[in-house]
C-alpha cells in the first residue's frame, strides 16, 4: 500500500470530490463518520468528551465529530481555539450544523482553557496535515495545556503540530496523542521512531478516497500488508523434492556465540529451505549436530572463529553470513574474499555488517544486485554514516541502496526495506516483545531460506520481514511481550506461514 505526502493527500481529496461530483463538506462528513465509528467501539457514551477545534478543516472534522457523537448520546463539549473570525468554509458549515444542546466555548486567551477532569477523554482537532509552520502563540499554549492535563488524547488524522512527511522544526510543540486515527492511509510520520511519543497507537479508517487516484499516483514510499505479501508465497507441487527448494549456506557462530548460528539455522529450516549447510568454528560442531540435526555442518580449521570459506562454495544457491561470527582479523579476511568472489546472493547480518562498515575497500566490493543487509540502527549507522533524524536516515538508506545496488532491511518497530530503485517499504507486523537478543539471527535465517527458494531479493525481504513480525505477533498471544525469546519466533513460524496460506477473511 502507498504512503502519500500531505500534498498528494490533498490532491486525493480534490480528485475524489471532482470524480464523485460532491461538495467537500460531504467528504468531511465521511471522515467524521469513520472516526466516530472507531471512537464508539473504544469509548463508552458514559464518558464525557472534550473536543478542541482549530480554525481549518481539521477543526471542521472535529465539529462534525461532535455532532455525530452527540447523536450517539455522548456528553460532548466543544472548545474552539482562536475564535471563529477566520475559519474555513467547511468549518463554518459544520459549526452551523452543531446542535444547540452541545456546549461550545471559544478559547481566545490562556484563561479560557477549561479545567478538565482527571483522565478526561479529549479529541484533538486543532491542526491537520496542512500545517506548514510550528504551532505558536495561543495554539501552542493550548497544546501544552492538553499535554500536561493527564487526559487521554485522540488525534484526528494526525497529532496537531506534527508535520506529515518532513522534519518538524526543533523544539516544536506537538500533541502527544494516545491514539491517532488516520483517514484512508497512514502518514509517513507514523512509521518513524522519533514520533512515537506524539502518534501513540495509530489506526487507519477508510473514507472512500478515489482508488483510481491512489493507483495512479507515484510514490517511493509504501507499507506492506498481508494482502501485499500473501500473493508472493509460492505453493508446493505434489511431486516436489528438496532439490527444488535450494541449498543454503550459513556462515555463523563463534566461541561463546554458537547460539546465533543455531537460531539462524533453525529459522532457515522452518522457512522452507531444501538443504542447509552451516559452516562454523570447530568448537560448534557438536552444538550444531545436536541442536540442528536437519542441517549439515562444516567445521572451520580454527576452533574459536571463522577463518576461511568452505570449499566448493559455488554449489550453494545463497549464503547467509554474520550471526555470531565476531570481528577477528582472519574473519575479516574471509569476508573480503566472500565479497570479491561471490557469484551467489548474500544475506549479510551482524558482525559481517560491522566488518564491511569498517572498510571503504570492502564497501566498494559489494556485488551489485546480489546483497541483502539486515542491520539494526547502530549497525546501519556504522555502514552508512550518522544522521541527525529519522527523515535524514531514510534518505541515507535510499542513497546507500542506490549507490551499491543492494537491499537493506533496517530493523525496527516498522522495519524499513530499502531497494536499489530507491523505494522504501515499511513493515506492519511485529511488536516490542521482539526487542530481545537473537531475533535478528532468526530474520537472517528466514530471508536466506526464501532466497534459496528462488524468491527475488525484494520478495525475500518483503515476505521474510513480514513473516518474522507475524510470528512475533503470534508469540505475543502465547507468551506475552516480557517473556518472549527468539526461540518463540521460530516456534511460531509454521503458524505464520500457514496463516498466509489461508484466504483473507
Amino acid at each position: 500500500m502507498k504512503i502519500l505526502t500531505a500534498a498528494q493527500t490533498r490532491e486525493a481529496d480534490a480528485y475524489t470530490i471532482k470524480e464523485e461530483g460532491i461538495p467537500s463538506v460531504d467528504l468531511m462528513e465521511r471522515a467524521a463518520k469513520a472516526f466516530t465509528g472507531w471512537f464508539e467501539n473504544k469509548f463508552q457514551p458514559s464518558e464525557e468528551v472534550f473536543i478542541f477545534c482549530g480554525p481549518g478543516n481539521n477543526g471542521g472534522d472535529g465539529l462534525a465529530i461532535a455532532r455525530l457523537l452527540h447523536q450517539r448520546h455522548y456528553q460532548v463539549q466543544v472548545y474552539i481555539a482562536g475564535g471563529t473570525d477566520k475559519t474555513s468554509a467547511d468549518f463554518r458549515t459544520n459549526l452551523e450544523r452543531l446542535p444547540g444542546e452541545v456546549k461550545r466555548q471559544e478559547i481566545k486567551k490562556e484563561q479560557d482553557f477549561p479545567d478538565l477532569p482527571l483522565c478526561a477523554c479529549v479529541i484533538d482537532a486543532l491542526f491537520g496535515t496542512g500545517l506548514t509552520r510550528p504551532v505558536t502563540g495561543l495554539y501552542e499554549e493550548v497544546v501544552e495545556q492538553l499535554n500536561n492535563s493527564g487526559a487521554c488524547l485522540i488525534a484526528v488524522d494526525i497529532p496537531s503540530g506534527l508535520y506529515t512527511d518532513s522534519q518538524s522544526p526543533e523544539a516544536s510543540t506537538i500533541i502527544k496523542a494516545d491514539y491517532t486515527i488516520s483517514f484512508q492511509l497512514p502518514k509517513l510520520a507514523f512509521f518513524l521512531p522519533q514520533h512515537e511519543e506524539f502518534v501513540g497507537e495509530w489506526h487507519v479508517v477508510p473514507i472512500g478516497l478515489s482508488e483510481r487516484y491512489i493507483a495512479s499516483v507515484k510514490t517511493d514510499l509504501c507499507y506492506t500488508t498481508r494482502q501485499d505479501v500473501q500473493h508472493l508465497l509460492k505453493h508446493r507441487k505434489k511431486f516436489s523434492h528438496k532439490g527444488l527448494y535450494g541449498h543454503a549456506l550459513l556462515l555463523g557462530g563463534g566461541y561463546g556465540k554458537m547460539g546465533a548460528a543455531v537460531l539462524a539455522a533453525k529459522a532457515c529450516l522452518r522457512s522452507g529451505v531444501g538443504l542447509l549447510t552451516v559452516h562454523a568454528p570447530a568448537a560448534g560442531y557438536t552444538v550444531l549436530q545436536t541442536a540442528v540435526p536437519e542441517a549439515m555442518t562444516l567445521t572451520d580449521p580454527n576452533r574459536r572463529y571463522l577463518s576461511e570459506l568452505p570449499e566448493e562454495i559455488e554449489k550453494f544457491n545463497v549464503i547467509g553470513v554474520g550471526p555470531g561470527i565476531g570481528t577477528a582479523p582472519p574473519t575479516k579476511t574471509a569476508i573480503g574474499q566472500l565479497l570479491a568472489t561471490a557469484t551467489h546472493p548474500l544475506v549479510i547480518d551482524a558482525d559481517a555488517i560491522n566488518i564491511i562498515a569498517g572498510s571503504e575497500r570492502l564497501k566498494a566490493q559489494i556485488p551489485k544486485n546480489k546483497v541483502i543487509f539486515t542491520p539494526h540502527p547502530k549497525e546501519f549507522e556504522r555502514l552508512a554514516g550518522k544522521t541527525a533524524n529519522d527523515y535524514e536516515r531514510l534518505e541515507r538508506l535510499r542513497e546507500f541502496c542506490r549507490q551499491h545496488q543492494c537491499y537493506i532491511a533496517l530493523k525496527g518497530s516498522h522495519t524499513a526495506i530499502g531497494t536499489p530503485s530507491g523505494n522504501i517499504f515499511f513493515n506492519t507486523t511485529g511488536n516490542p516483545g521482539m526487542a530481545t537478543g537473537g531475533t535478528g539471527d532468526v530474520l537472517t535465517g528466514i530471508i536466506t531460506a526464501l532466497v534459496a527458494q528462488h524468491y527475488s531479493l525484494e520478495e525475500a525481504c518483503l515476505l521474510g520481514v513480514y513473516v518474522h513480525g507475524l510470528a512475533g505477533d503470534m508469540a505475543l498471544r502465547t507468551v506475552g511481550a516480557i517473556s518472549m525469546t527468539a526461540t518463540d519466533l521460530i516456534d511460531h513460524l509454521p503458524k505464520a506461514f500457514m496463516c498466509l496460506q489461508q484466504p483473507i477473511p
